[in-house]
């Protein structure tokens, strides 16, 4: 039996109607949120990461009806008319750490929650937000490199 659910996706009201048993990766796949990777349904990857309100979540291993009244940001939130990347993409390209960018959305919704929520992040603070984002193609030093580099930017207002 179908319910009907509401959620804010990336500042917009949303409705879905929505077996029991749907997870939030396929209510926002089948919207067209497409930065939302399917990766191992079991949330040890990390690339389906979202933001519910303002918490880094697995969306592969949360029913949709845990997000009816809530707010959710994915990597599309990140778009800005006036440039053609977020601040936090053009980190990860400068720092070498997009290879096949299939983990990147995940992890720049791990990296965005922590930067709204740290004004200055420690380097134990970057470790406990990024466990469970993996990538398998740079190694982690570009991508540390890039959270550092994001970090700073955050301290000086610039994302």
């Amino acid at each position: 039996m179908k319910q009907t659910i509401c959620m804010k996706i990336n500042g917009v009201d949303k409705s879905f109607d929505v077996e029991a048993d749907t997870k939030l990766i396929d209510v926002l796949r089948d919207a067209g949120y497409m930065s939302v990777k399917r990766g191992c349904d079991e949330g040890s990857c990390g690339s389906c990461t979202v933001i519910m309100d303002g918490r880094a979540v697995y969306s592969c291993i949360m029913y949709a009806f845990q997000a009816h009244g809530r707010s959710i940001e994915t990597t599309e939130m990140l778009s800005n008319p006036a440039s053609d990347l977020h601040p936090m993409q053009e980190a990860f390209l400068d720092a070498g750490a997009v290879q096949c960018g299939f983990c990147i959305p995940g992890m720049l919704m791990s990296v965005k929650a922590m930067v709204d929520e740290i004004v200055a992040p420690t380097d134990e603070d970057i470790r406990l937000y990024m466990d469970g984002n993996l990538c398998r193609c740079t190694g982690y030093e570009k991508i540390w490199n890039a959270v550092h580099t994001i970090c700073a930017q955050k301290k000086d207002g610039d994302v």
